[in-house]
């Protein structure tokens, strides 16, 4: 079964104790599909990726999501927090606002430490030595047809800066992160990508 199969099974299920006069509320119902997800995990293995949540978002939204966890455990806070407090206030989330405005809250709460680490190997942050290879798009206007297409250039990390600059919204000042990355490539040039998490995560990717 996949999620949407569970999640419709579990609706109508819903839907017959509430007609019976025994209607569960939100957190009896999060508690009754985390059961039926990891009791279908156990009998087959192969289920598990098919029901994890995050199988509903892009590599690039995934990739989003895990640096804005990682934003969050280095101020010491709980991500899931955030964004509910965002949302509370109607603040915009940033880079995860699709989660607000695609899956809602009652996705974000089905998210267990489980399912993070099942898209551990994404969630990997660059580190020096890493071999990964870059877009000509970071440094010229490439098109998929026409005179200047993109191309894929070898390249070795050689350096990682964190850096934080005030966001001032309304008045108030909330801190912004993003990563450079530092690389050099075969002939011994330099370069520095800057946001290489935040907006430039299309342009590079791991050596194949």
């Amino acid at each position: 079964m996949t999620q949407a199969e569970i999640e419709a099974a579990l609706q109508t299920a819903l839907r017959h104790c509430e007609t019976a006069g025994y209607p569960l509320n939100d957190a009896q119902q999060q508690i009754l599909f985390a059961v039926l997800r990891e009791r279908l995990c156990e009998s087959s293995p192969d289920q598990r990726l098919a029901l994890n949540p995050l199988a509903a978002l892009t590599s690039d939204q995934r990739q989003a999501l895990f640096q804005f966890i990682k934003a969050q455990e280095q101020q010491n806070k709980s991500w899931k927090t955030t964004l509910l407090n965002d949302w509370l206030h109607d603040r915009t989330s940033g880079t995860v606002q699709f989660i607000r405005d695609s899956f809602g809250l009652q996705w974000l709460e089905t998210i267990t430490a489980a399912d993070l680490a099942d898209y551990e190997e994404e969630s990997v942050w660059l580190k020096v030595g890493d071999r990964i290879e870059l877009s000509n798009g970071l440094w010229e206007w490439v098109q998929d047809t026409g005179p200047c297409s993109r191309e894929w250039f070898s390249c070795t990390v050689v350096g990682i800066t964190e850096t934080q600059s005030p966001l001032y919204k309304d008045g108030v000042a909330e801190n912004q992160f993003s990563t450079n990355c530092t690389v050099r490539f075969e002939n011994g040039n330099e370069y520095e990508i800057q946001g290489v998490y935040e907006w430039n995560r299309p342009n590079w990717r791991w050596e194949k």
